[in-house]
């Protein structure tokens, strides 16, 4: 072990400030997508004009399958060049965004924008995920990806209403996207400036227990998409859940204007859901280093179902309020568990290219989502579309149950946990 190494220390006490640092940084990314999610359906039919829910949709199936393939490139350039460069080059990548979405005369243009923001938001939420199981250690993961997806959602929900709320008082552009200028200037400062390289923490984890065999990238594809039951498990309840989340982006904004609400009680719900999930996903992440992964991904899933079954049947703000907190709830529950899980299954030297791998078909839950949920929502109706995803949630969860084995009671947390957390 080098003398670099021997200076290297686990857990969250250790690195608290560059922890900290990180979880800013997120949500600086979570509040480039809360930009959006409140304005963007409402800007493609009352300033494009464009017509049939498909085709509204296809920003988010243009988003999800480069924010897909984004985080699959940046696991993979994150084992072999290190975690910073990948996190600024996404900041970089997301510069153009909320310009082009101020400017835009086609709706064509917001599709190249959403491009971009996939891309960021591959590049830069998967780097954060990974610095932070980088400094953590084995211990605490679940606190570690509450704590980071926590920062971004409710970065999401507080834009998202704050967006609402400009855009009903003074139109939908370009106001709400000035936040966005504002989060990707200071990420991209903060990430080059304060932000410091991880990629050791994973080297010093692995050489203080036992690394295994290093596996190739396409090895490291094969085993997470299919070959081993608990990730490949993870793998398509995320990709569920990420269905659900463009459900709740592209669609239900729709569906509750179609039902006469107004913006700004459209924004009210559109934060409402990822609120709850920011604030809860601490407690359920922590939760999870304590009675185990399964039991919260598999409960997770069936209440995200109930919850989309009771916004299919709701009628009125409220109850779809109430609806949002429980799909935020459930969501919360399987969110930073998932990949918790993915990083407890995964060894140190190939973790990076794992998250990715997962990272990649949770993503792919933006596009099938926007692409499944448009045909259904034009052939039989929003509410149709809606139940679908419901059915299929639970399924999801049932599939968890039967392959996911809980790996926690084997993982030895070592000495560097037990005294730097």
């Amino acid at each position: 072990m080098s003398a670099g190494t021997r200076t290297v220390r686990l857990g969250l006490r250790a690195n608290l400030g560059q922890f900290a640092l990180l979880v800013a940084v997120n949500a600086l990314v979570g509040g480039m997508v809360g930009q959006e999610r409140t304005v963007l359906p409402l800007l493609a039919t009352d300033v494009f004009g464009v017509a049939g829910t498909t085709a509204i949709l296809t920003y988010l199936v243009a988003f999800g399958v480069t924010k897909a393939g984004a985080d699959l490139l940046a696991g993979a350039m994150a084992d072999r060049f290190g975690r910073k460069p990948v996190l600024v080059a996404g900041w970089l990548v997301g510069l153009p965004v909320p310009l082009l979405l101020i400017v835009a005369p086609t709706w064509g243009w917001v599709v190249v924008a959403n491009m971009l923001l996939g891309l960021n938001q591959g590049l830069t939420w998967s780097m954060t995920v990974t610095m932070k199981i980088d400094l953590i250690g084995p211990a605490r993961r679940g606190l570690a990806m509450g704590l980071n997806e926590s920062a971004g959602y409710g970065a999401v929900a507080v834009t998202a209403l704050a967006t609402g709320a400009i855009a009903e008082q003074w139109g939908l552009r370009p106001g709400p996207f000035l936040l966005g200028l504002a989060y990707v200037g200071l990420g991209l400062l903060g990430s080059g400036l304060l932000v410091r390289e991880t990629r050791g923490h994973a080297v010093h984890e692995a050489a203080r227990g036992s690394p295994g065999r290093g596996r190739p990238w396409r090895g490291v594809f094969a085993w997470t998409t299919i070959r081993d039951r608990s990730l490949s498990a993870a793998c398509q309840a995320g990709l569920v859940n990420n269905l659900n989340d463009g459900l709740a982006w592209g669609l239900l904004p729709l569906y509750y204007i179609a039902a006469g609400l107004s913006i700004a009680e459209v924004g009210v719900l559109a934060a409402a859901y990822p609120a709850v999930w920011a604030i809860a996903q601490i407690g359920t992440g922590a939760l999870s280093d304590r009675i185990g992964r399964k039991v919260l991904i598999v409960t997770g899933m069936l209440v995200q179902g109930a919850a989309l079954g009771l916004i299919a049947i709701g009628s009125s703000f409220g109850t779809w309020l109430a609806a949002a907190a429980i799909l935020g709830l459930g969501t919360a529950m399987v969110y930073p568990t998932l990949l918790a899980s993915v990083a407890d299954n995964a060894e140190p030297g190939w973790r990076a290219s794992a998250i990715g791998v997962y990272r990649l078909w949770r993503d792919l839950g933006f596009a099938v989502g926007g692409i499944s949920a448009g045909i259904v929502a034009d052939a039989a109706g929003m509410g149709a579309a809606i139940w679908a995803a419901a059915a299929l949630t639970a399924g999801s969860g049932l599939v968890v149950l039967a392959r996911m084995q809980e790996v926690r009671t084997r993982l030895d947390l070592g000495p560097d946990n037990a005294t730097t957390r």
